[in-house]
């Protein structure tokens, strides 16, 4: 079983940073896809960024591009979203999630708000005043 553990969420103003970290425990297969979703009230999750990992290609969201970057630490098995230039518009709750490698390659981890992920975090609270 696949445990998944989201931090470094909180508030920052618009313009600012975050980074956020999502900390992968349990038996997993050497490639898989990560990914960060995000939900704001009333609104559909939907998929951020991905990252293959064993592959190591990265997958943006338009409305992201350029601003936010998937990376991982393998030795720490943590996956990290670093955003910057942060709006008001990007406040959301943020989950981190992993499916299977099709997902990514597929394009397939997008869809339907990541129904195809397979283990969820939590989640956490990111907060962009303006």
């Amino acid at each position: 079983q696949v445990q998944l553990e989201e931090s470094g969420g909180g508030s920052v103003q618009a313009g600012g940073s975050l980074r956020l970290s999502c900390g992968v425990s349990g038996a997993t297969a050497s490639t898989y896809c990560m990914g960060w979703f995000r939900q704001a009230p009333g609104q559909a999750r939907e998929g951020v960024a991905a990252l293959y990992i064993g592959g190591g290609t990265t997958y943006y969201a338009d409305n992201v591009k350029g601003r936010f970057t998937i990376s991982q630490d393998s030795a720490k098995r943590t996956v990290y979203l670093q955003m910057n230039s942060l709006r008001p518009d990007d406040g959301a709750m943020y989950y981190c999630a992993q499916g299977s490698s099709y997902a990514c390659y597929s394009g397939s981890w997008r869809s339907g708000g990541g129904h195809r992920m397979d283990y969820w975090g939590k989640g956490l609270l990111v907060t962009i005043s303006s």
